[in-house]
């Protein structure tokens, strides 16, 4: 029952996510989709810095932007703040389901670095309030007036990440990670920026005073950051189902790469709806296509020579899965983080383990995946003989 009750909360916590997300992420492509089609226009009211006409669901729509606040704000004032709230705090909770509560299975590996639950958990919380510290200050530095440099160091700030979170978790808890650690920061910037700058416009107004405009401009900063971040966030939180990322040897090169592609394909995005032609940032998509064939290229799989002429009978690969994998792979599971095999896959007989040779090769051979945190300590020479094993059939 422990495990039906914990897989329902996680079913339904990242239920909760998903839908959280993407408002979150839809509200924040439409507001930068819409400050970038902004147009002036010979009448505009005072104090409007652009306009836009648009049609949707069958009406028309005509909206204003003012370069600071209007003179007089109406009471029925929207905030869009709470979509990234949720989204921060269902995504933890996620964590704290998925990763915090079963650490010895997903977020520790012992070959990696042998780790109480509670030091793991402790490193996690560390490390994403540690993240979100160092990026604000970047921001706030001298470096945080110069876009590119920013941009690039922003950047290498978050692959530096990667690779010391390779280097303490799992391979699954080191790419949810990095996507943790983005995300923290983008819900940082509305939370601590965003909104509270847009609180101070607000009170500078009821006072009858004039707003500040910077505190406008640094809140269109970290929202501009945000939509670039979004796209290779997306693609880490959903990592920990494609062995090829999250048991590659050198993850933080993967993530560098991602990095490129989402936010390459963003920039297009964003420029595209901004009305440039396709000629003028047709560079961006074909840096981003240098990107994906980097990553496909270092994640493609490579045979081990070693597995040549090794002998591997059914009675090995048996005694290797009945050791390492059926614990989890089971009509009846001993391990107690499951009710039921995972994904329906069971190890049990040799006609089983033929079934699933591909994904063994996958998870297990050509990457350490599984067992989860290698609980049960599989060793390289076990992993050559499935291997040489499945390079037969």
């Amino acid at each position: 029952m422990e495990a039906f009750a914990a897989d329902w909360l996680n079913l339904l916590t990242r239920w909760f996510h998903m839908v959280v997300g993407i408002g979150w992420i839809g509200a924040s492509f439409y507001y930068i989709g819409l400050d970038v089609t902004l147009r002036k226009r010979e009448r505009m009211n005072e104090g409007v810095y652009g306009t836009v006409w648009q049609v949707h669901g069958g009406g028309f729509y005509h909206v204003e932007k003012y370069l600071v606040a209007p003179k007089a704000l109406p009471d029925d004032l929207v905030w869009f703040k709470w979509e990234a709230y949720l989204t921060f705090l269902s995504g933890f909770a996620l964590l704290i389901v998925q990763y915090y509560w079963n650490a010895k299975a997903f977020l520790i590996d012992p070959k990696v670095m042998a780790l109480a639950p509670w030091q793991a958990i402790a490193i996690s919380v560390a490390g994403l309030a540690a993240g979100w510290a160092v990026y604000d200050a970047v921001c706030r530095s001298p470096i945080g007036r110069n876009t590119a440099l920013l941009a690039a160091t922003v950047f290498l700030m978050i692959v530096a990440a990667s690779w010391a979170f390779s280097q303490v978790f799992s391979g699954r808890g080191a790419l949810i990670h990095v996507g943790a650690f983005v995300g923290t920061i983008m819900a940082a910037n509305v939370f601590m920026i965003i909104i509270p700058n847009q609180r101070k416009i607000v009170d500078a107004l009821l006072k009858g005073e004039a707003p500040d405009p910077k505190y406008g401009a640094i809140g269109k900063q970290r929202s501009v950051h945000n939509t670039y971040l979004t796209l290779p966030v997306l693609l880490m939180m959903v990592s920990n189902h494609y062995s090829m990322l999250t048991g590659h040897p050198q993850a933080w090169a993967v993530v560098a790469l991602i990095l490129i592609v989402g936010g390459m394909v963003r920039h297009f995005m964003v420029r595209h709806e901004a009305g440039d032609p396709v000629a003028k940032v047709a560079w961006a998509l074909g840096l981003a296509a240098l990107g994906l064939v980097g990553a496909l290229w270092l994640t493609a799989p490579k045979t081990d020579p070693r597995l040549a002429g090794l002998a591997a009978s059914d009675q090995d690969v048996i005694r290797i899965t009945a050791k390492h994998c059926t614990m989890c792979h089971a009509a009846k599971p001993r391990h107690e983080g499951f009710g039921e095999p995972p994904k329906g896959v069971m190890l049990e007989t040799i006609e089983d383990i033929r079934r699933y040779a591909v994904l063994i090769d996958q998870q297990a051979v050509k990457s350490d995946v599984m067992p989860l945190g290698n609980e049960t300590g599989m060793t390289d020479d076990e992993r050559r003989t499935l291997g040489a094993w499945v390079a037969r059939q």
